[in-house]
């Protein structure tokens, strides 16, 4: 019987996946400060800025996507998107006050208490969104990261 033949792996993709999900941050260009978006390269790496907007764009409603300004001048993107997240998480703040009172009468116990943990989960996710919006706002101005010891 012939040994068979071993195929090559297929080439592994040189750009990063479109997913929301956490990946390690890449960082071939130098440290990024804590709480960097995990799917945008650091400020050092040349073309940062491009998976930076989508990022952006990902974190802001999709008829963001529209406004071509807002490609143009990544900084205010950065502006309006942090904004964006912060007043996301104030809704949800307001909505974890009223949730039990107003949902009481007409979803069971045992949704409530689900709807408020998946409040604060959101919220959780919504404050780590909007440090990294921040951070990725400041390199935006010219700002970079010097890690201490």
């Amino acid at each position: 019987m012939p040994p068979r033949e071993r195929r090559a792996a297929p080439p592994v993709p040189r750009s990063l996946p479109r997913t929301r999900g956490r990946q390690p941050a890449a960082t071939p260009g130098g440290p990024a400060p804590p709480g960097w978006p995990a799917l945008v390269p650091p400020p050092e790496v040349p073309g940062w800025q491009v998976p930076a907007v989508s990022w952006l764009l990902d974190h802001c409603p999709a008829d963001y996507r529209a406004y071509a300004g807002w490609r143009r001048y990544p900084v205010a993107l950065a502006w309006v998107a942090t904004r964006h997240i912060e007043a996301q998480l104030v809704a949800m703040r307001q909505a974890y006050r009223e949730a039990r009172v107003e949902l009481e009468d007409h979803v069971a116990a045992e949704g409530v208490a689900q709807v408020m943990a998946d409040i604060e989960a959101e919220g959780v996710r919504l404050l780590a969104a909007r440090r990294s919006a921040g951070l990725v706002y400041e390199a935006l101005q010219g700002k970079r990261y010097v890690p201490r010891l």
